[in-house]
């Protein structure tokens, strides 16, 4: 190598621009975090989420100046992007933030083994003491027997669609599986209900979990339908190739292929349908004593207990906590389906 080109390989590259340092965007966060409170401050704005506003908007308006006069535009469109992304993030992540933090602070205070083992018994709404457990227990079963009735139909109507629908069958199912996906629950209610007056039925839990399975079942059905589209065709034609019934390929092949995505959104689903209160309080009618049978009878479940719980917190310091109390366990029911959900499916998944 001559000597002119190892001073070539030593001097370094003009075509590089200059560029900010990795640290810029956390310093200009924290100047645009205090700049905006001190115009809060000095503008009388009491609110925190005015505060936040201003800094998201001192924080993009400040990246797109700083970056175009010191790496051109084209870099600063690109970070300005990157600073909307962040942005609408924490808008996001914010208020869920403060509505998991409100709930811990304020469910704690009556959240104990009694309250989680007792029901309310004969204790008034608006007495102190009484507990969940007969919402936990009429929730835990209205929600299973869905599941029981939901999963598999969703799950079968997903394999038809995907491995046989063909034709104007397969249009009007995914027709009325989208139209089923966005019906309100009330409404899924009210059909259970004219059901109900027909046959001159009384509430009782399974009536609530049939207005659950319907619910439940375009959930799954889509989630399914997704997860069976994303295993390849390659896999069925060896399989077909080897002789092997289409029906056995898809139980033997497709099914285990996809089996952790399915899971996953039966999972979902669930957590989807665990905190509906309208169709619950037209069909189980709600139960302040402990009701096993869901088949016989008026029944409690977690969404109702808070609904009623917190009608009757004007006059009650008691209600109010236990309604509190009673949103925390049904979050930390859904936070537990969902890392169930994580679990079985990284277990299930193809190696």
């Amino acid at each position: 190598m001559s000597h002119a080109s190892a001073v070539a390989d030593k001097t370094p590259s003009t075509l590089r621009g200059a560029s900010l340092p990795k640290w810029f965007s956390w310093a200009l966060a924290a100047g645009s975090v205090a700049l905006a409170v001190v115009i809060g401050l000095a503008g009388g704005l009491d609110s925190k989420l005015q505060w936040g506003l201003i800094a998201g908007i001192l924080f993009v308006v400040g990246t797109y100046g700083i970056a175009a006069k010191v790496e051109g535009s084209r870099q600063a469109k690109d970070r300005i992007a990157t600073s909307l992304v962040w942005v609408a993030f924490l808008l996001a992540v914010v208020p869920l933030v403060s509505l998991l933090w409100t709930t811990i602070t304020r469910g704690v205070k009556v959240l104990d083994v009694y309250f989680l083992t007792h029901s309310m018994g004969v204790v008034a709404d608006s007495e102190p003491g009484g507990g969940i457990y007969h919402a936990i227990l009429g929730s835990l079963e209205q929600v299973g027997l869905a599941t029981v009735i939901g999963a598999p139909i969703g799950i079968l109507t997903a394999i038809y669609l995907v491995e046989y629908g063909r034709g104007s069958l397969a249009k009007a199912v995914t027709f009325f599986v989208d139209v089923m996906t966005g019906i309100p629950s009330i409404v899924a209610g009210l059909f259970i209900l004219s059901l109900m007056l027909m046959l001159d039925m009384q509430p009782f839990g399974f009536a609530g979990s049939l207005a659950l399975a319907i619910l439940m079942m375009p959930v799954v059905v889509r989630s399914t339908e997704e997860m069976l589209k994303l295993v390849p065709n390659e896999l069925r034609e060896a399989s077909l190739a080897l002789g092997v019934p289409k029906w056995r390929t898809i139980l033997k092949v497709v099914v285990p292929t996809s089996i952790g995505g399915i899971i996953t959104g039966v999972m979902l689903a669930i957590a989807r349908i665990a905190g509906e209160t309208a169709p619950v309080l037209l069909l189980v009618f709600g139960n302040p004593f402990i009701n096993a049978n869901p088949f016989e009878g008026a029944q409690a479940s977690l969404p109702l207990y808070i609904y009623q719980q917190y009608a009757q917190s004007a006059g009650s310091t008691a209600a109010y906590d236990r309604a509190w109390a009673a949103s925390l366990t049904l979050i930390a029911f859904v936070m537990i389906l969902n890392l169930v959900a994580r679990g079985l499916a990284r277990w299930k998944a193809p190696r």
